[in-house]
C-alpha cells in the first residue's frame, strides 16, 4: 500500500536527522545489541495491542516496521493498521519488509509527525510504540505535545502501549546493564553501521532514561487515566500500558 506524505519541512523535530540518515544495517544492529530480544518483545506488544479486539490500530515512530508487520500478521483483517514514522528512508525500508512479510496490503505507512498525528479525535482504539518513546521523551521539548497527541487519537478507553528501555531496581543488574551499554552497545553501533551520533546517543540515553514510576508520573499528567507496569529482561526493558 503507498505511503501518505505530508508537508512536514516547517516543523522540523529533535533527533530528525539522526533518523533520517537510516544505516544499511539498522535492523542488523538492533538484533546484536539487544540479543535478538528485541523481535521477541514486539511480538509480544503486537499481542497486547490485540487483545481487546480492535479496529484500529496505530503504531507510532515505527521505523523499518517490525512492529507494523508483527501487528498485521497476528490481526484479523478487519484490523485496520497505520505505521507512522519522520523518516522517509525507514518507511521505505518498512514498506518493502511488509511485502516481502505477506502482509504489505494489510498495512497503511504515513509520513507524519509525532506532535500532530494527521488523524481525527479518538480514531484509534490503540497505538502501540516500541523503542521510540524515549526519543519522543527524553530530555525532549515535545514531550508533551506527542502525549497530548496520543491521547487526543486514543477512543475513550483506548490504550497506549509502550515496550521501551528502563532502569533496573536491582542495584547490581543496574551496574551490570549500564556496563553493557557502555562497552558493547555503543561500540558494536557505532563500529556496524558507521553511524557515530546515532549510537552514542542511543546507549546515553538508555542509561540516563526514566524509571517505571517517572513514566508513570509522566502518563497519568498527560492525563491518562491509569498506567500498567511489566518488566522485563530484569527490569531493563519495560513495558507499559496506559489506558486514556
Amino acid at each position: 500500500m503507498a505511503m501518505e506524505s505530508p508537508d512536514l519541512s516547517e516543523k522540523p523535530e529533535p533527533l530528525h536527522g539522526m533518523f533520517t540518515a537510516v544505516p544499511p544495517r539498522y535492523d542488523l544492529v538492533n538484533r546484536i545489541v539487544t540479543l535478538g530480544l528485541d523481535e521477541r518483545w514486539r511480538r509480544l506488544v503486537a499481542a497486547v495491542c490485540l487483545e481487546n479486539k480492535p479496529e484500529r490500530v496505530l503504531d507510532l515512530g515505527c521505523g523499518t516496521g517490525d512492529l507494523t508487520i508483527n501487528i498485521a500478521r497476528m490481526a484479523e483483517e478487519s484490523v485496520q493498521i497505520t505505521g507512522l514514522d519522520y523518516s522517509l528512508p525507514m518507511l521505505e525500508r518498512a514498506r518493502q519488509k511488509a511485502t516481502r512479510a505477506g502482509v504489505g496490503e494489510k498495512v497503511k505507512f504515513v509520513h507524519g509527525d509525532a506532535t500532530k498525528i494527521l488523524f481525527p479525535d479518538g480514531h484509534f482504539d490503540c497505538v502501540g510504540i516500541s523503542f521510540a518513546f524515549r526519543n519522543l521523551t527524553y530530555k525532549n521539548p515535545l514531550c508533551l505535545p506527542h502525549l497530548a497527541e496520543v491521547k487526543r487519537v486514543l477512543k475513550p478507553g483506548g490504550r497506549y502501549i509502550i515496550v521501551e528501555s528502563s532502569q533496573p531496581e536491582n542495584r547490581v543488574v543496574k551496574t551490570l546493564f549500564h556496563l553493557y551499554l557502555r562497552v558493547l552497545v555503543g561500540p558494536v553501533g557505532i563500529l556496524l553501521s558507521g553511524h557515530k551520533d546515532a549510537y552514542r546517543y542511543l546507549a546515553e540515553s538508555i542509561s540516563r532514561y526514566y524509571s517505571p514510576e517517572e513514566v508513570r508520573e509522566m502518563l497519568l499528567t498527560a492525563g491518562f487515566r491509569s498506567v500498567d507496569y511489566r518488566p522485563l529482561l530484569f527490569g531493563a526493558v519495560g513495558l507499559h500500558v496506559a489506558t486514556s
